[in-house]
C-alpha cells in the first residue's frame, strides 16, 4: 500500500451539500480515472473524523486506487456535536440522544447520496462504509434507502429500535474485534443474521483479541487486513455491474 497521508491532505475538493437539517461538509477523494465511477460514503465514529484522520485515509487511499471515489461525511449537526461532547454530557445522556437521532442521520446521509448520484462523474453504484456509531448510521440508512448497493460496517450494528422493521438490506460485510468492549461482537453477529433473514448476502469477519477500533492502529497487521477486505468487498459489489 502507498504511503498514507491524512485524508484532508489528499482531497480533490471539499463540498457543502444541502441535506435535511442543513448543509453537510463532505470531503471528496476522487479516483485518478475518467468516466463514471462508483462511490463509497464514509461515516465516522462518534468522535468525528478528526480523532484519527490517518485511519480514514487508509480506506480512501485503497478505494480510490481501485477506481472508487470516496466521500467522507461529517453527518453531525452543530446540535449533535454539542450534545455528544463528553465534556458537557454524561454517557447516559449521549446514549439516549443517539438512540433518537438514527432516523435523522439516515435521512441526512440519503440526501448526500442523492446529490452525489446526480454528479456527472458518478455511476449509479453507491456503497456505505461506517465505523462504530457511523456503522449503525450506515446500517439504518441502508435499511431505508434501496439505492445503497453495498454496506461495510466496522464494529457497529443495527440500531435496536429499528431491527424489527427492517425489510431489506444490501450485501454486507461486518468486521469486528472479538474483544470489543464498546460494541460487543454480538451486535455485529446480530446485524449479519438480520441481513441474512431478509435475503441479503452477509459476511462476518472477526479478529481474535482485537478491541474496538483495532484498524486505527498504524502497527497492527490486522489493520491492513481490514482495509484489504473492505476494498475487495466494494470492488466486487460496486464495479462492473
Amino acid at each position: 500500500m502507498s504511503t498514507l497521508h491524512p485524508v484532508l491532505a489528499q482531497t480533490r475538493e471539499e463540498l457543502n451539500i444541502a441535506t435535511v437539517e442543513g448543509d453537510m461538509v463532505v470531503t471528496r477523494c476522487a479516483a485518478d480515472c475518467s468516466g463514471k465511477r462508483p462511490c463509497v460514503l464514509v461515516l465516522h465514529g462518534n468522535r468525528g473524523p478528526e480523532l484519527n484522520p490517518r485511519a480514514y485515509a487508509r480506506y480512501a487511499d485503497a478505494l480510490t486506487a481501485v477506481g472508487i471515489d470516496t466521500y467522507l461525511l461529517r453527518y453531525f449537526t452543530p446540535a449533535d456535536s454539542q450534545t455528544l461532547d463528553p465534556k458537557t454530557s454524561t454517557k447516559e445522556e449521549r446514549c439516549a440522544y443517539t438512540s433518537r437521532r438514527f432516523g435523522g442521520w439516515a435521512r441526512r446521509v440519503s440526501s448526500v447520496a442523492t446529490a452525489i448520484l446526480a454528479r456527472s462523474d458518478a455511476s449509479d453504484r453507491i456503497g456505505l462504509l461506517g465505523f462504530s456509531l457511523g456503522g449503525y448510521v450506515a446500517a439504518a440508512t441502508a435499511a431505508e434507502d434501496n439505492r445503497i448497493a453495498a454496506l461495510a460496517v466496522l464494529y457497529g450494528g443495527m440500531p435496536d429500535d429499528l431491527g424489527s422493521y427492517v425489510k431489506q438490506l444490501p450485501p454486507i460485510i461486518e468486521l469486528h474485534g472479538e474483544a470489543d468492549r464498546v460494541v460487543p461482537v454480538a451486535k455485529g453477529e446480530a446485524l449479519v443474521k438480520l441481513a441474512q433473514s431478509v435475503g441479503a448476502n452477509a459476511e462476518l469477519v472477526t479478529y481474535a483479541a482485537r478491541d474496538h477500533g483495532f484498524d486505527f492502529s498504524d502497527t497492527d497487521p490486522m489493520t491492513a487486513d481490514a482495509v484489504r477486505r473492505v476494498t475487495q468487498f466494494f470492488q466486487g459489489r460496486l464495479e462492473g455491474q
